[in-house]
C-alpha cells in the first residue's frame, strides 16, 4: 500500500472517558472494520499524536510549530529512529489506545501494522492516519505527501520532494548490465529483498542484488555457503545492537575474511522509514560503489 489513509467518524470527539469504559470498548473496537477513506479535512488538526516510527519522523519533518503533542518511544532509540535529538522535545507514548485518547488528539498517525489500537481510537471517534511501510523510494515520496496532506501541510510537503527530487537525481546511478553484485548482511543471515526499500535504495546506487538473483522478493534469510560462494563486491552491514547476541555471529563469521568484498556500515535508522534521511544511505552507497573497481562484482 504506497499511501496511507485516513479514517474519521462523524461524531466529534468527546471529552476523554473513564480508563474502564475504554477498556470495555475494546472488544467491539476489534470486530469493526475501518470504513473507506474521506479527503483530508478542510481545517488543519491542532493536536496530532503519532503512535509509529515512520510517522513519528515524518510528522517531525511536516508539522507546524504546536500541532504535534506527542510521538512514540521509537522515535528516542538511536538503533532505529534518525531523528532522536528532535523526538526529545515531545513526550514519547507507546501506542496504548487508552494512552493516545486521553492525550485528546484530533488527528492519530499510525502504521498498517498498529491494527487493534487504531481500531479502537476509531471506534472512540478519533480521526487516524495509516501509513503502510515504504517499499521503494516512490512509495517513500508518496509517503511524504500522504502525511503532509494529512496535516494540512501540503505545500511543506511539496517544498521536501522538491528538494529530495534533486537529491535523489545526484545520487541515482541505475543498474545495468554488469552492475556490480551488493548483499545486505544481518543477524542469522538477514538480508533485504528486491521488493524492500533497502534493496530498491540498493538498486537505485547502481547495485546488483544477491537476494534478487536468489529470486527472494521481500527480506529474508541467505545461507552463509550462499554469500561466500557469490562472492560480492559490497556486502553492507547495520550497526551491532548493545550487547553480545548469538544472531550477530554471523556478522564476524571467519569465512567472510575469505571474500573480495568491501564492507560498509549503514544505520538501520538511515532506511527503516521512508523519510528523506533514507538518501544518506543512497549517498553512502553511491560513494561505495564508486570506490570498486571498474570490474568488481560482476557475474
Amino acid at each position: 500500500m504506497p499511501a496511507g489513509r485516513l479514517r474519521q467518524v462523524r461524531r466529534p470527539l468527546r471529552a476523554p472517558r473513564p480508563l474502564a469504559l475504554l477498556a470495555a470498548l475494546l472488544v467491539p473496537a476489534l470486530a469493526g472494520a475501518a470504513p473507506a477513506a474521506p479527503p483530508p479535512p478542510a481545517t488543519p488538526p491542532a493536536r496530532v499524536v503519532s503512535m509509529n516510527l515512520c510517522t513519528d519522523q515524518l510528522a517531525m519533518l511536516l508539522a507546524a510549530p504546536g500541532q504535534l503533542v506527542s510521538v512514540s518511544h521509537l522515535a528516542r532509540d538511536p538503533q532505529m529512529s534518525a531523528m532522536v535529538a528532535e523526538a526529545a522535545a515531545y513526550p514519547p507514548n507507546r501506542g496504548r489506545a487508552e494512552e493516545v485518547y486521553l492525550m485528546r488528539p484530533d488527528l492519530v498517525l499510525a502504521g498498517t501494522y498498529d491494527g487493534p489500537p487504531v481500531a479502537m481510537l476509531a471506534r472512540l471517534g478519533v480521526p487516524v492516519v495509516t501509513l503502510a511501510p515504504p517499499t521503494s523510494l516512490a512509495e517513500t515520496r508518496a509517503a511524504i505527501r500522504t502525511i503532509g496532506q494529512a496535516l494540512g501541510r501540503a505545500p511543506a510537503a511539496e517544498a521536501m520532494l522538491a528538494q529530495f527530487d534533486a537529491r535523489l537525481a545526484r545520487l541515482a546511478h541505475p543498474a545495468g548490465d554488469g552492475a556490480p553484485l551488493a548483499a545486505t548482511w544481518g543477524p542469522n543471515g538477514y538480508s533485504a529483498g528486491a521488493e524492500s526499500l533497502a534493496g530498491d535504495v540498493l538498486k537505485t546506487a547502481g547495485f546488483a542484488l544477491l537476494s534478487e538473483r536468489l529470486g527472494m522478493a521481500g527480506s529474508g534469510t541467505v545461507p552463509l555457503e550462499t554469500l561466500v560462494l557469490a562472492d560480492p563486491a559490497l556486502i553492507v552491514t547495520g550497526r551491532r545492537f548493545p550487547g553480545a547476541s548469538r544472531a550477530e555471529e554471523t556478522l564476524t563469521h571467519p569465512a567472510l575474511t575469505h571474500l573480495h568484498a568491501r564492507r560498509i556500515e549503514i544505520p538501520d535508522a538511515d532506511w527503516a522509514c521512508g523519510i528523506p534521511q533514507v538518501l544518506d544511505a543512497l549517498a553512502t552507497l553511491a560513494e561505495a560503489r564508486e570506490a570498486l573497481p571498474a570490474t568488481a562484482g560482476q557475474p
